[in-house]
């Protein structure tokens, strides 16, 4: 679906490139997907290489998910994305909700 997404960054290490492609506002295409931390039919929220993301809109459901190579596909009305933060700090879910 993407193509070849990483790009190497020195010998061995390997960073997950982020790009998003949205197809008239029914679809989107995500690279660069680390983890989904949570989705319903309203938002879904994913940590990428470039950020936490939330993807907003109606009737919203993943098409498509690969996490070994960083993919991810939405489906439903989109109405917003919103980047939270560059880089977002990994700790525990609790961590992220109290620290």
């Amino acid at each position: 679906m993407f193509g070849d997404e990483r790009e190497r960054d020195t010998g061995k290490n390997y960073d997950l490139v982020h790009s998003v492609i949205i197809d008239a506002r029914n679809r989107i295409q995500v690279s660069g997907v680390e983890e989904v931390e949570s989705f319903d039919e309203n938002n879904v929220i994913i940590f990428t290489s470039a950020g936490m993301l939330t993807v907003s809109g109606e009737e919203l459901h993943i098409d498509k998910l690969n996490i070994e190579d960083g993919e991810l596909a939405v489906e439903g009305r989109i109405d917003a994305l919103e980047y939270t933060d560059d880089n977002p700090s990994r700790g525990s879910f609790w961590s992220r909700i109290f620290g």
